[in-house]
């Protein structure tokens, strides 16, 4: 048996998500179709993050084990081959010992998430960034950010179908930067909750539209219902992981 490790990007636009579900397409069973049909092996794909639907990825990170030991170029080559026209790309692939594992062995993982902050409606990067007409206060974002930094009980960001153990996650980073009419939201954990970066994003969006958030009260109420909405998944990235 032989371990591979690849990594991915993808379109999550028309996909369910990460997990394979019989509701539709995911990008799970798109990779696992793709070794199947190279191979003729059913084998399982683990990635370094489940993603939910409309969600895209700029590097996941994934392993699977074959049977055959094969040439490293050559699984990523065939893959490709067989996900031609599909919204998934393997964009490199390389042995891994046999401890390695996706998830388990990633030590912090980072996302992003646009916002496209103008009056006229986005077209080009529709289903690609989360449009808001209104004007936002990017500083009152920024202090607020801040305040997200560090261990919290993030109970108040966190989905209810969240199936995380511990609602304890350190957030290591948070950065918020405007580029022209993009608002660019920043995050890095070793892991993170259900929902909790679109959850964040949407309660700091919130209070740039000048809403009365006040992020330690949020964090005190262990609530959902005491932070701010849940941010469109059209805006959120996987940018990569950590080993």
């Amino acid at each position: 048996m032989t371990r591979y490790k690849i990594n991915i990007e993808y379109d999550g636009t028309t996909l369910i998500g990460w997990q394979i579900n019989k509701d539709g397409v995911s990008v799970q069973s798109l990779l696992q179709d793709a070794i199947f049909k190279f191979c003729a092996q059913q084998t399982e794909v683990y990635a370094a993050g489940r993603t939910d639907a409309g969600v895209h990825a700029l590097c996941m990170s994934a392993h699977f084990d074959l049977d055959k030991d094969t040439d490293a170029e050559t699984v990523m080559r065939a893959m490709n081959f067989y996900l031609n026209d599909s919204p998934v790309s393997v964009l490199s692939c390389e042995k891994v010992s046999e401890d390695f594992h996706a998830r388990f062995s990633c030590i912090k993982r980072y996302y992003k998430y646009i916002v496209i902050n103008r009056n006229s409606p986005i077209v080009l990067e529709k289903n690609r960034a989360w449009w808001i007409p209104q004007k936002i206060d990017l500083e009152a974002m920024q202090k607020a950010g801040q305040q997200l930094l560090g261990q919290h009980d993030f109970t108040s960001f966190r989905s209810s179908q969240c199936q995380a153990k511990s609602p304890i996650k350190t957030l290591d980073t948070c950065s918020i930067t405007k580029d022209g009419d993009r608002i660019i939201f920043e995050f890095s954990a070793r892991s993170f909750l259900h929902h909790q970066v679109r959850n964040m994003v949407g309660t700091l969006v919130d209070i740039g539209l000048g809403k009365p958030y006040d992020i330690e009260k949020v964090f005190e109420a262990k609530n959902r219902e005491a932070a701010g909405v849940n941010a469109p998944s059209c805006g959120l990235y996987f940018v990569k992981a950590e080993y």
